[in-house]
């Protein structure tokens, strides 16, 4: 059972110290459709800051619980190197990020998360820092991370290989391994249309100077998809 996106939004984020804000947006790996990071809306904690949290800091996620558990301290979070907010991801940050925090890089190896398929760990691979990260000046060589806002994704426009069918509505997660396996269409008209499921293997790729996203697939085997099924409250994915 997949777990919708949509549904994440506005949740709570719990340290191991204290509250950190809640989710704001998530950022995907259009690559791969997996989702490597929440962004933190910390509220008045870290006022002006953008925050990021990897999944190698939630692991599985549990649908009866009504806050998200971080496995890390508040100070851990606020000494994590910073991004600006209006700046894309690059994988020079990346690699500081997860420097600090002594996690296995997820671009290396044959896994969706490098070495597994999984953000799960037993124990942290290195103890974790709680001092400021060092920043590290500008370093030639490192292609940009290919990193997407979901938030900016939802809306986009569906082109089939015949035409408009709909638009994306939300986004369908494995909760054990945040990949994203489906995408939530909306058919017809925003408010009176019909929600159907398409595979993101079924995409092509997203144009984001179109705001579209480009499928294998026709406008009538997209209107003939099934419909999304989410678990019920409760549920332990």
């Amino acid at each position: 059972m997949l777990r919708s996106i949509k549904q994440l939004y506005g949740n709570k984020l719990g340290a191991s110290d204290g509250d950190l804000g809640h989710v704001k947006d998530f950022y995907f790996d259009d690559q791969n459709w997996a989702i490597r990071y929440l962004v933190v809306d910390t509220g008045s904690w870290l006022t002006g800051r953008q925050v990021l949290l990897a999944p190698y800091s939630l692991g599985r996620l549990d649908q009866a619980e009504k806050i998200l558990r971080v496995n890390l301290t508040r100070k851990q979070i606020e000494n994590s190197p910073s991004i600006e907010s209006h700046k894309p991801v690059s994988r020079q940050y990346e690699e500081e990020y997860y420097r600090y925090f002594g996690w296995p890089y997820y671009w290396q190896g044959d896994g969706l998360w490098g070495l597994s398929g999984t953000p799960i760990l037993d124990l942290p691979v290195m103890p974790l820092p709680s001092q400021p990260a060092v920043p590290v000046g500008p370093q030639s060589g490192r292609a940009d991370a290919h990193l997407r806002s979901a938030h900016a994704v939802k809306g986009y426009h569906i082109q089939a290989t015949d035409g408009i069918v709909g638009h994306v509505a939300d986004f369908m997660m494995d909760a054990g391994s945040w990949a994203i396996g489906q995408l939530v269409v909306k058919t017809g008209h925003r408010l009176s249309g019909r929600d159907v499921l398409i595979p993101t293997k079924g995409v092509a790729r997203i144009s984001y100077a179109d705001s579209a996203v480009f499928i294998n697939m026709t406008k009538e085997a997209v209107e003939q998809s099934s419909v999304p099924e989410l678990a019920p409250a409760g549920t332990v994915l």
